[in-house]
């Protein structure tokens, strides 16, 4: 079993800068691809960027392309979203999820899901 827990959400204004971690717990986080999804208000959950095993090769929605990074240090079985030139479009539920590849992840799938961390980015 794996267990993930967001943190690093809060309240910034546009053009703000956030740092998003995912603390994962279990034995198969390291061999596995993560990645990041949200949600929100009154709108399905769309993927947002994942990572392969080794932090290699990532991927992102182009919504987010150029202003989100995602990576992961296997060390400390943590993964990590930095988020530069918020808008206030990229205010939702941000959800840390675990896949055995990324194009899962990419497609939306997912086995394990973390409780979500909340983004507000107002104007």
């Amino acid at each position: 079993q794996v267990q993930l827990v967001e943190s690093g959400g809060g309240l910034v204004q546009t053009g703000d800068s956030l740092r998003l971690s995912c603390a994962a717990s279990g034995r198969t986080f390291s061999s596995s691809a993560m990645g990041w999804f949200r949600q929100g208000p009154g709108k399905e959950r769309e993927f947002v960027a994942a990572v392969n095993w080794s932090g290699t090769s990532t991927y992102y929605a182009d919504s987010v392309k150029g202003r989100f990074t995602i990576s992961r240090d296997n060390a400390k079985k943590t993964g990590y979203l930095q988020m530069n030139s918020l808008k206030p479009e990229d205010t939702a539920v941000y959800y840390c999820a675990v896949a055995p590849t990324t194009r899962g992840l990419v497609g939306g799938t997912a086995d394990y899901w973390g409780q979500g961390t909340q983004v507000t980015v107002s104007s």
